[in-house]
């Protein structure tokens, strides 16, 4: 793995405050976590295009994933290999960047998010398909 440590760019930053101060989660890394999530339970890739590390949030591979890097890295390589994608460092650390800002635009754009638990209530209502539904799969 050569993605060592990655940074957001400006509207995903001003995205995170706005999280941040709407669901108390205080840390960037757990946030991030739960919007890296969201896009991979999305059925369709996301959008190929150009995001700028133009922000002063910053963090390691290993910050964001914890104890579980590993498990976030493998979830990362599996989702390539079923959009047929190759699994250079390239691929994989545009990929990673595309999911994040996804979903961190997701998260912040979802009217219903406005808590920690409309978070969690989000998540349980995300089939593996990316589907709203009763699944409990996250």
């Amino acid at each position: 793995m050569t993605l060592e440590a990655f940074r957001v760019s400006r509207r995903a930053r001003d995205h995170l405050i706005k999280l941040k101060r709407l669901t108390d989660i205080p840390n960037w890394n757990v946030l991030c976590r739960w919007a890296f999530c969201i896009s991979l339970a999305e059925p369709t890739p996301p959008r190929r295009e150009h995001i700028p590390a133009d922000s002063t949030v910053e963090m390691t591979w290993r910050t964001l994933g914890g104890e579980y890097d590993s498990l976030y890295w493998a979830l990362l390589k599996e989702r390539c290999r079923r959009d047929g994608l190759d699994l250079s460092d390239e691929t994989l650390a545009e990929q990673f960047r595309l999911h994040l800002h996804r979903g961190i635009g997701y998260l912040a754009g979802d009217p219903t998010v406005r808590s920690i638990g409309a978070l969690i209530r989000k998540a349980v209502l995300t089939d593996t398909r990316g589907q709203r539904g009763t699944s409990v799969h996250q």
